[in-house]
This record gives C-alpha cells, sequence and structure tokens, in this order.
C-alpha cells in the first residue's frame, strides 16, 4: 500500500517545506547527538537553528538535558543537519514520531547518517569512558517504526537488516581513530524500552544475548535510515559499568559527565569524517 493517504507522509513534507522556507538548502548528512554529547554543534559553522517546537510535525523532547534545536551548516565542505536532543520511545512518543526527525533529513536530501548515543558496558573487556563502534544490534524496543502503511516513495515494504551499519563509513572511522590514537572498540547494541535501568538479572539476560553494550535509542532510526537508503555510522559513549556481580546505583549525573569527557573523541571521530565526505 502507498502512502498517498498516509498523513505522515503529509507532516514530512510540511516539516522539509518549512525547513527550506527556513534558510535550509543542500544536506549531505544528518547527525544525531545523543544524552550529553552535544559538543559536535560547536564544529558545525551554523547557518540556522530551529526549536523542534516550530517544526511541523516535530515532537518535542521531554528529556531535561535535551537541548532540543535542529542544527543546520557545515563541517568542512558538508552541509549537515544536526539534532541536538533525540526524542525516545519512553517519554511517551511513537517509534514513527522518535524517527520523524529521520525522514526529514532524507526527504531533505541526506542520505547519510550519524548517530551517538550514551550506553552502558556489558563486555568486561571495554571500559568506561570509552567509544564503540556498532557493527550490529538487538532491537528490544517493542514494536517497529515501519509498522502501519508503507510509504513506497521512501522505501521498501521489508527492508533488508543484514548490514545495517556502512562498512565503507565504518572503515574510515577505524582508521581516522588508529591514525588520531583514539581508542576504538567494536561491538553490538542492545536497544531496551527505558527508561528505568536494567535489574542484575536482565544484564546478565542481554549478556547472553550477545549485546557488549545496551541503550534505550538508535536503533528505531537506524531501521528507518535503513528503510530508506541511508548510510548510517553510529558510535556510543561507554558511560557506565553494568557487571551485575559488582552493581552500584545509577547516577544519571556521573553518566552526563562520562559522556561529556568522552565526547572529544566521538568529536573529532565525526567531524573527520564529514571533512571526509567531501574530500
Amino acid at each position: 500500500m502507498t502512502s498517498t493517504n498516509n498523513p505522515q507522509s503529509a507532516l514530512i513534507t510540511a516539516a522539509a517545506d518549512y525547513l527550506r522556507s527556513g534558510g535550509v538548502g543542500e544536506v549531505r548528512a544528518g547527525i544525531i547527538l545523543g544524552s550529553g554529547l552535544g559538543g559536535l554543534a560547536d564544529h558545525i559553522d551554523l547557518l540556522q537553528a530551529f526549536d523542534y517546537a516550530d517544526i511541523p510535525g516535530f515532537p518535542v523532547s521531554t528529556v531535561e538535558f535535551h537541548q532540543g534545536r535542529l542544527i543546520y551548516g557545515r563541517v568542512g565542505g558538508t552541509p549537515v543537519l544536526a539534532m541536538q536532543g533525540r526524542f525516545h520511545h519512553y517519554e511517551g512518543y511513537s517509534l514513527q514520531e522518535v524517527t520523524f526527525p529521520v525522514r526529514v533529513m532524507r526527504m531533505l536530501g541526506a542520505d547519510v547518517l550519524l548517530i551517538s548515543n550514551a550506553c552502558g558496558m556489558l563486555n568486561p573487556g571495554f571500559r568506561k569512558g570509552g567509544l564503540m563502534l556498532l557493527e550490529d544490534h538487538i532491537n528490544l524496543i517493542p514494536g517497529s517504526p515501519l509498522t502501519g502503511p508503507n510509504m513506497e516513495e521512501l522505501g521498501p515494504r521489508y527492508p533488508d537488516m543484514s548490514r545495517p551499519y556502512s562498512p565503507r563509513l565504518a572503515a574510515r572511522i577505524r582508521e581516522m581513530a588508529r591514525n588520531g590514537g583514539i581508542p576504538l572498540f567494536e561491538g553490538v547494541y542492545v536497544a531496551v524500552p527505558g527508561p528505568q535501568f536494567e535489574t542484575r538479572a536482565e544484564y546478565r539476560y542481554l549478556r547472553s544475548l550477545g549485546a557488549d553494550v545496551v541503550g534505550m535509542s538508535t536503533v528505531p532510526e537506524v531501521i528507518v535510515g535503513v528503510h530508506m537508503g541511508m548510510e548510517i555510522a553510529a558510535i556510543s559513549v561507554i558511560t557506565d559499568e553494568c557487571d551485575p556481580d559488582k552493581l552500584e546505583p545509577m547516577d544519571i549525573r556521573d553518566i552526563l559527565e562520562t559522556a561529556a569527557r568522552a565526547e572529544q573523541g566521538l568529536t573529532r571521530l565525526f567531524t573527520s569524517l564529514l571533512h571526509d565526505l567531501e574530500a
């Protein structure tokens, strides 16, 4: 079934038209900045900024440490749209609402999607404060952002998820990390609904599934990006240790502080990659 009568399709068009009328031109890459990871925005040559509340169809972030702005600008020669603050299913939004900005980015021309997130460490070989390049993921968030009538003009009814993360972008990130002396783990991210953190038994279960880190985001956006044929790379900042045998109470302030300390390496990798896109 096509999306001719799909109300979300009309909203996507309205949001894209609004942004164009506000000065958004060519877009090559979309960027989603996770919790405590907004520093990359300082490396964007700002052209325009929009509050989410002003963009048709956009949800409004209810997480107090997410700024809630869409930034249009350039990194080197690459035109980008960057989300300062993302949306989560646990805020009460549908998965279609959570991923709505990715749809808009693609309609405006973005064919690359870069995602960051804060996550908990399940793999004992990793370390708190480190970075992990996503090589795959496990989705435990109920439902799919593709549920409902398919928008045929955006992508196929049954998108293939065998390689959701771009081997080409991953190879460039590995090379940049190696050349820049930035430690970089690689592994599997498992997405859970949240907002509560997991129990000891749940951490054991997630590790038994083959996950290296756990978080509450990213996968819905990746699914929609794959649906629309975008080239995707995602990096997790490991903000806490989830060792069920030595589990300490979680403190969101500590998580944000760790993310802020670790984001310098993330920013270097993403800005280098964006410069490289136009090389």
